[in-house]
């Protein structure tokens, strides 16, 4: 079975959201459900498609976060800033701007934010790479040269 690679704080946010689901979420799905169930005909009755929809999805996400949690793989950053891999933040320069990354395991991505995957295709040139290194990176606009400043 593949493993699921997390960071630290990527597996603990993991499961800090699957005991809100489960706490909090799921019960007031369900009393929500009940209270829908009980206004009459279902056939018409929009608040319980919605209840049961929502419902539906608390399970969904519970059972698809405890799945990865059986996988999981929790990677910590062992080259102590010497090369890119998951877990580590890197500093790059691009047409001399500074901008910080940080390499994650493929389901905490949140390009966003700064978090990419190691199987990204700036996650891919990255991966392995020393500070002082170039990257060159295919991107839909064309190719984007990055210098590695800081690895941490």
């Amino acid at each position: 079975m593949k493993k699921t690679q997390l960071t630290k704080s990527g597996f603990e946010n993991l499961k800090k959201e699957l005991e809100e689901l489960i706490a909090r979420k799921r019960p007031y799905a369900v009393e929500r459900l009940h209270k829908a169930r009980s206004m009459g005909d279902l056939s018409e009755n929009s608040e319980y498609s919605a209840a049961k929809e929502e419902l539906a999805f608390v399970e969904g996400r519970i059972q698809e976060i405890e799945v990865i949690l059986k996988t999981v793989e929790v990677v910590e950053n062992h080259t102590n800033g010497s090369k890119i891999e998951v877990g580590t933040s890197v500093t790059v320069e691009i047409d001399g701007k500074k901008e910080l990354f940080q390499i994650v395991g493929e389901f905490e991505a949140d390009p966003m934010n700064k978090k990419l995957s190691q199987t990204s295709p700036i996650g891919q040139a990255l991966v392995g790479k020393k500070a002082g290194d170039w990257v060159e990176v295919n991107v839909p606009a064309g190719k984007i040269k990055y210098k590695i400043v800081e690895i941490k």
